[in-house]
């Protein structure tokens, strides 16, 4: 006995609503303001699809089939078995708008909106959060608003007030993990070490940075802040710290006008004068220098972190022009090995990544200088599978390369070939136009060091050449026969320009520059001269002690016995200033 399944009018119900949904589609494309009118669904171009039609020179009994199973809704089957497929319409969809322009601004569609819309999400690329910004006020310059803080106050310059609520959000992640400035601030909250300091900084303005502001705030400071860089500052960030009261003259993306006319108003300010410096890349010392030295009689020491600070601290101590301590945080141990090793050798590819989406397997990277941030950027880079070479001008660093297994080069041996040209010296020139008019078409140039001398930006910038923004911090410069070399961050810190860091590291740092803060301010007279000084090696050891409970580590304790056949206190300090780790 055969049983019949009888499926009647699918095809015509299946035909009908295609139909139904084909004329739908075709309103929403006609409509001007429909938010997927760019892609359209064509009614007329409806394609048959070739099963609904029987096929030529095939026998009927070849179309039965072999398995029992039948299938409901997609089509009829006969008492026999053989199955008549369902007409279907495959919709064809096509750009309604070949010339749509995909980077232009989102329409306004709230108070509070997200800057990284659908159309520009893959060119703001320097936070792991979205930053949330007022679309209405993108055009305007901070410096032409009127802004007050929920206390009333206007002593401050950011992109946008508004935003603060978020930029609290991302404070509190990176307290998460900054376990040593937490554990300063709690330990010497009562003690309030910097009761009567009077700080004036010029960092990088990001969430960790926030976090050791709020910590020398709670330590009894009172701070004024500016960023070290014009591409680094998270906007939420800053407007967080304007909203909680502290003074920050910053936003992302300034002119070289606006630049410093922040770190001027950090300064010049009526009835307020700094008596400590924290600088990272030696800009407000210079400004202060230059502008208003006077203050350097009330002023008391000043902590620098970067290489190209400690430099300048250094050519104004040997021509006796430095007036105060300096304490320079850069070379110490836990500055030197974890925020230049350890961190770069994470956002290098984080910063690469994010801007160009390339894949570093098999690729060339020339590497110049092999300090701690070279080392850092060629480990990572060497790991990923790209062939890395070095350039560097100290032999004990070449040959540690050599030893490292990377081959050292001169620039000129191999800048024809690279797909990638990454400077981290600290110097000026490094790559010179010269350089630049050889690479080969698509080579990615970037900067891990500090200061944006070391690519020699301002050659490019001549009529023969073409600029073409691709996406934030991302440039096509186009050489007149149509060669094209990718400009990461105008020469600028590829890392805290383009990505992120690592919170962890940088609580390691910021920890250090709480701790050199603290020490000069409280250091009796006379302890230091106007000179350059290193961080003791005690503070050191305790910055890390300091983050070992993070990894749930357990030191091993020195015997009485020990500590004598090696000649040391069992608390430390465990090496002398002149050991290299």
């Amino acid at each position: 006995m055969s049983v019949q399944i009888v499926t009647p009018k699918v095809a015509d119900v299946e035909l009908k609503e295609a139909a139904k949904e084909r004329h739908n589609e075709a309103v929403l494309a006609a409509a001007p303001t429909a938010p997927l009118a760019a892609l359209s669904a064509e009614p007329d171009n409806t394609v048959v699809s070739p099963l609904s039609q029987p096929l030529k020179g095939v026998p009927a009994s070849a179309m039965k089939r072999s398995d029992p199973v039948q299938r409901s809704g997609d089509g009829a089957c006969s008492p026999e078995g053989a199955v008549s497929e369902a007409p279907r319409t495959v919709k064809k969809i096509q750009f309604a708008d070949q010339k749509r322009e995909f980077n232009k601004r989102p329409t306004k569609i709230g108070r509070r909106s997200l800057s990284r819309s659908i159309s520009q999400s893959s060119t703001d690329s320097y936070s792991s959060a979205a930053s949330y910004t007022d679309s209405s006020d993108d055009e305007t310059s901070p410096r032409d608003k009127q802004q007050k803080n929920s206390k009333g106050s206007s002593d401050f310059c950011v992109k946008n007030i508004k935003q603060a609520e978020f930029g609290r959000r991302e404070i509190e992640i990176a307290e998460q993990e900054m376990p040593a400035l937490m554990a300063l601030r709690k330990r010497a909250q009562g003690e309030k070490p910097l009761a009567g300091a009077k700080i004036v900084g010029c960092t990088h303005i990001t969430a960790q940075t926030a976090v050791l502001i709020e910590t020398l705030g709670a330590l009894g400071a009172q701070c004024r802040w500016a960023a070290c860089n014009i591409y680094s500052t998270l906007n939420e960030v800053a407007a967080a710290l304007a909203e909680s009261g502290v003074p920050v003259f910053s936003w992302k993306g300034e002119s070289e006008d606006d630049f410093w006319w922040c770190i001027d108003r950090c300064v010049n300010v009526e009835g307020w004068q700094p008596n400590m410096i924290l600088d990272d890349g030696g800009d407000l010392t210079h400004w202060i220098y230059k502008k208003y030295p006077n203050m350097f009689k009330k002023i008391k020491g000043i902590v620098e972190e970067s290489v190209t600070g400690v430099h300048r601290l250094y050519q104004l101590s040997k021509a006796g022009k430095l007036c105060v301590p300096a304490m320079n945080v850069n070379d110490s141990v836990t500055k030197q090995k974890f925020d230049n090793l350890y961190c770069c050798r994470e956002s290098i590819l984080d910063g690469l990544k994010r801007t160009t989406d390339m894949m570093f397997g098999g690729k060339q990277v020339v590497v110049c200088g092999y300090g701690e941030v070279g080392k850092g950027c060629c480990a990572a880079l060497k790991a990923m599978g790209s062939i890395v070479y070095v350039t560097e001008i100290d032999p004990i660093c070449a040959l540690q390369a050599c030893m490292d297994g990377f081959r050292l080069v001169k620039l000129n041996e191999v800048i024809r070939q690279v797909d990638i040209v990454i400077t981290c010296t600290g110097n000026k020139n490094v790559v010179t136009r010269e350089h630049l008019d050889r690479m080969k078409n698509g080579c990615i140039v970037c900067n891990m060091g500090h200061s944006n001398t070391e690519i020699d930006v301002a050659s490019l910038r001549t009529p023969e050449l073409t600029w073409e923004r691709v996406r934030s911090q991302v440039d096509h410069v186009i050489f007149p026969d149509g060669k094209r070399i990718v400009l990461l961050a105008e020469g600028r810190l590829l890392n805290l320009s383009c990505s992120t860091v690592p919170t962890f590291v940088l609580s390691i740092t910021a920890t250090t520059q709480a701790l050199a803060l603290i020490e000069l301010y409280n250091a009796p007279e006379g302890r230091y001269k106007q000179d350059v000084y290193l961080l003791p090696k005690k503070m050191d050891e305790y910055v890390a002690s300091l983050h070992l409970p993070t990894f749930d580590a357990h030191l091993t304790e020195l015997s009485d016995e020990q500590a004598k056949y090696l000649g040391l206190n069992k608390n430390g300090p465990f090496k002398p200033n002149y050991y290299r780790y």
